[in-house]
């Protein structure tokens, strides 16, 4: 019989409503306080805490909320803040911390965010450290220890969450170029500063994550990681457990097993094999942690195989918890009233991944009531693998019936561009946008009227079509080239064709943070995907009907709908992408057969996907870019492909983004000031690109200065004749009055670079 305790590494922030999303927001737009916010989040924070306490847990975690992100939370800790920020910051902690987060502008400072990219392989968006030449660290322990005496002011067993100190150099930048780890001997005090704080305020074990554990490392990283905690095996520090994730440890798991902690956690969801390869390594006196529950996806757990992990740990076992921490699932499938009946039955959200958890631990303790719901669990689970509504024998036998030939252009780019160039007739430098325009307090509204069934579909048509008119006017008023018609009858960019494909279905409170304020309910993957119908073909004919100019078609590419769904795990990922991409063909010839010169297929998840370890990089992108292509490559050489792919780093995966072939690519560059095109130095890109000059994400707007000097970065290393002038991403987020300003200023930039380049010819 083996003891073991449930807890988890980490709980969603945002509150089952999205209570957090809704305070930000208002707070942000001036119509809530500080204090308010604090006591919003101090309540989530308890709700939460009753919760995992409710389901099983025997302790729960701590400072792992944060009113934004908890890799800026952890430099705001140590005092990394930009020297452009500090004197806000030292003006209000809270308007400071906001301003690193999403700029700030206000008459009296121009701050811009810091930069953000994709939490390893999630879709949740962390900001990037800024580490400065002669970096300091000190102190600022105020926020997890407030919510340490919180937890234990409500009688909780809490233990505080750190994002440890290898990793969150290995997340930041230097701007002085140099190596991010060089600064650990200047970290690594305030670090042993915050455990023996820690301590005197009564905690009894601390969590120290470490995920880039799970990466390829260097001798250098592994010397970081001995040189560390022995640093904090030296500090009066609670019992450290070293938690990580996201993958095997695989030649790191020796480096591991040998740090001086007193517990480890493996996540034994995505890398069950590597229990066998880490308990000989470990020292005597090692206690596991073990990840047993899939903290990323919401299907019911294999409790069967869980208990088999957990018996073969035996007394290593200290805790049964999630892979990782439960921020990337929604909060509770109670919630859901609408759901088919066999599907809630097959899905877990993170109070019912505790429940499973403590069914575990019950039958470890010889619980019969417990064993006997574990029967019930697994005799669910094969019902669910053996439905019929997972199968469709018309999209498999279409997808064996796929050639090779169908993932090709029938001509090479230079063919293309020309016949395109005929028919589109663009000038120098041409401009357009992402995709969304502002999605309104109107345009929320009517939606929900809609829904609700207070508007009718004939009054919901009416009202989308003067949107899609009025926008299609601003366009052409402020001069953009190629069109957009604003997607207002869009919700989210992958729920919308989630909606209309067969396979997928969808939750009423399935929300998660992608990043700040920003929640999406991502769609449920659970069966072979087929399209019944068009999709987008009405509203872009429409679209085109009222426009003069080319309006893009716009559709989500079949890598970012699979990467931002919660996707099936009875069948190979690549499989479910090329269903996929089966599925866009069809729409994307019908966008063409309507006459639609300009088709956007969005990939921004293409280097989210990415496996963490390079030796599984080949295969992935594959069969990624090959889906891709499938999608994309049944048009005539006169229709113009663009895709979109946003807060990644393309330097390592150059040449298979260039493998997709598209004709026109935008990416995300302003937050990085262009640093993204340095792998377009080594690598002579050859077909269109738009870096953007906008970074939608803040509220700041820049100006016609700002956005021509990053234009001029980009032609050091483009040609004129690629170079696009787009924002960085969709206008969704943002209000009608910044989106004028910002895209005013940013056709100016491109007429400004026309006119130069026309003086220089």
């Amino acid at each position: 019989m083996i003891m073991i305790s449930v807890t988890t590494l980490g709980f969603p922030r945002i509150g089952a409503r999205r209570e957090l999303k809704q305070a930000l927001e208002s707070f942000w737009k001036g119509d809530r306080d500080a204090a308010a916010l604090q006591a919003t989040a101090a309540g989530l924070r308890e709700r939460h805490w009753r919760l995992a306490v409710a389901a099983g847990a025997d302790s729960v975690p701590c400072n792992d909320f944060s009113l934004y992100d908890h890799v800026l939370d952890t430099a705001v800790l140590f005092d990394a803040i930009p020297a452009s920020h500090r004197a806000a910051f030292e003006d209000d902690p809270l308007s400071g911390y906001f301003a690193l987060a999403r700029g700030l502008q206000d008459g009296r400072r121009d701050l811009r965010a810091l930069e953000m990219t994709k939490w390893f392989d999630t879709n949740y968006h962390y900001l990037v450290p800024q580490f400065e030449p002669g970096q300091r660290f000190s102190l600022r322990a105020d926020k997890p220890l407030a919510e340490l005496a919180q937890a234990r002011a409500l009688g909780l067993d809490a233990r505080p969450v750190l994002l440890g100190p290898v990793t969150l150099l290995k997340l930041g930048k230097r701007t002085d170029g140099g190596d991010p780890r060089e600064l650990l001997d200047a970290l690594l005090p305030a670090y042993a500063e915050l455990l023996a704080t820690l301590k005197a305020a009564g905690a009894q074990w601390v969590q120290i994550d470490e995920p880039a554990l799970a990466l390829d490392l260097d001798d250098a990283d592994r010397a970081a990681y001995r040189r560390a905690f022995d640093a904090l095996a030296e500090a009066d520090s609670p019992q450290r457990l070293l938690a990580t994730y996201f993958g095997a440890l695989g030649d790191n798991a020796a480096l591991a097993a040998q740090l001086p902690v007193e517990a480890l956690h493996l996540d034994l969801v995505r890398a069950p094999q590597q229990l066998e390869a880490v308990l000989p390594l470990l020292p005597a006196d090692r206690a596991l942690s073990l990840g047993v529950v899939d903290g990323r996806n919401i299907w019911r757990a294999d409790l069967d195989a869980a208990l088999s992990l957990a018996r073969r740990a035996g007394e290593r076992a200290r805790w049964l918890a999630p892979s990782c921490s439960l921020l990337h699932v929604p909060t509770d499938l109670e919630l859901e009233r609408k759901l088919p009946g066999p599907l809630k039955q097959w899905m877990a959200y993170a109070k019912q991944k505790i429940e499973e958890l403590r069914l575990v631990a019950g039958a470890l303790a010889g619980d019969a009531a417990a064993e006997g719901e574990l029967a019930q669990a697994a005799s669910a689970r094969a019902a669910r693998l053996a439905s019929p509504l997972l199968r469709n024998a018309q999209v498999r036998k279409r997808l064996a019936a796929a050639e090779p030939a169908m993932t090709r252009r029938a001509s090479a780019y230079p063919q293309r561009i020309a016949l395109q160039q005929q028919r589109l007739k663009l000038p120098l430098f041409p401009t357009t946008t992402i995709g969304s325009f502002p999605q309104t307090a109107q345009v929320r509204q009517a939606r929900a009227e809609h829904k609700a069934g207070r508007l009718d579909d004939a009054g919901y048509r009416a009202f989308l079509e003067n949107e899609t008119v009025q926008c299609l006017r601003e366009q052409e008023a402020l001069g953009i080239d190629v069109l957009v018609h604003g997607e207002f009858e869009r919700n989210d960019m992958v729920e919308y064709f989630g909606e209309q494909l067969d396979g997928f279905a969808f939750t009423s409170h399935g929300w998660v943070q992608s990043y700040g304020s920003r929640c999406v309910k991502p769609p449920v993957l659970f069966g072979d995907v087929a399209r019944p119908r068009p999709m987008t073909v009405e509203w872009s004919r429409f679209a085109q009907d009222h426009a003069a100019k080319p309006v893009k078609g716009m559709l989500t590419g079949p890598v970012t709908i699979l990467q931002w769904s919660f996707v099936r795990d009875d069948q190979p990922r690549a499989d479910s992408c090329r269903q996929i991409a089966l599925a866009l063909r069809e729409e994307v010839l019908d966008l063409e057969a309507a006459g639609i010169a300009a088709i956007q297929i969005d990939e921004p998840a293409l280097r989210e996907g990415l496996p963490l370890r390079r030796a599984d990089w080949p295969a992935y992108l594959a069969w990624a870019g090959e889906s891709f292509r499938l999608a994309a490559s049944g048009v005539g050489d006169a229709t113009q492909i663009h895709t979109h792919m946003c807060y990644a780093e393309f330097n390592d995966i150059i040449d298979a983004v260039a493998a997709l072939d598209a004709d026109v690519i935008s990416i995300e560059t302003s937050r990085s000031r262009m640093e993204l095109l340095d792998a377009f130095v080594r690598y002579r890109y050859p077909n269109g690109i738009g870096p953007g000059v906008y970074d939608i994400h803040s509220p700041r707007v820049p100006d016609e200065a700002e956005m021509r000097e990053l234009l001029d970065k980009a032609l050091d290393v483009l040609e004129p004749a690629q170079l696009w002038v787009n924002p960085d991403c969709g206008l969704k987020t943002r209000g009608w009055p910044e989106v004028r300003a910002a895209l005013r200023a940013m056709v100016s930039a491109a007429q400004g670079l026309r006119e130069a380049a026309r003086a220089e010819a």
